[in-house]
């Protein structure tokens, strides 16, 4: 059966995400460019869908939001060079990598403060491939409550997606409905002078050109 997923009830088999992958958010930081791509894994469990709530753990005290392009895996990928990438996409989708950066830093590994239940916002929808004419220029922003907060482009990305996906797919093989969420640009909440970090009751809208809108709100945990 051809591979077509519907975004509500598309649970990714695994999820791939690149850290530090835009030149802006780099230089926001510590200027320090990563050699090669910098990859950590995010849980499945985490997904939620547009509309849905980000719940705020009890725990976590500094909640921050990322607007990522989202690469959807559309058939089987090992080895693969990068011009023969495209020929395994189906298509592509927002991920709002939701981050306890308190728990990332305090943490040896990323896996925990990036994959806490809800941290993983997707959708609206999940656009083929056919219909991004150019993956590689499109523009991507975030809103928290109605402030712009992130407004960046996808040229500015250090490894481009297809370089990604073939990298990836040399020691990871990459299967049919797999996610490979490409990074972000600069503009996250931690690295604001006031450090402008999620709070419950707020809104967060991820937007990426030729995709749409991606909103969620955060709650308190009950």
């Amino acid at each position: 059966m051809f591979f077509k997923p519907d975004i509500k009830t598309y649970i990714p088999g695994k999820i791939v995400c690149v850290g530090m992958n835009y030149k802006s958010h780099v230089r926001e930081q510590d200027g320090r460019f990563p050699e090669k791509p910098v990859l950590f894994p995010k849980a499945k469990s985490c997904i939620v869908k547009n509309g849905e709530y980000i719940v705020y753990p009890p725990e976590v005290k500094e909640l921050d939001y990322e607007v990522e392009l989202a690469v959807v895996i559309g058939k089987r990928m090992k080895d693969i060079p990068a011009e023969k990438v495209p020929d395994h996409i189906y298509g592509y989708t927002i991920m709002n990598d939701i981050t306890a950066r308190d728990i990332q830093n305090n943490e040896s590994q990323w896996y925990r403060g990036k994959s806490f239940d809800t941290f993983g916002p997707m959708g609206p929808v999940i656009v083929e491939k056919s219909r991004i004419h150019h993956p590689q220029n499109l523009n991507l922003k975030s809103y928290v409550n109605g402030e712009l907060r992130q407004n960046g482009n996808t040229s500015d990305m250090i490894f481009g997606i297809y370089e990604l996906l073939s990298y990836i797919c040399r020691s990871i093989t990459l299967e049919t409905g797999d996610l490979v969420s490409t990074g972000t640009p600069s503009g996250v909440g931690i690295f604001t002078k006031e450090k402008k970090l999620l709070r419950p009751g707020d809104t967060v809208i991820c937007e990426v050109e030729g995709i749409g809108k991606l909103e969620n709100k955060i709650v308190s945990a009950r």
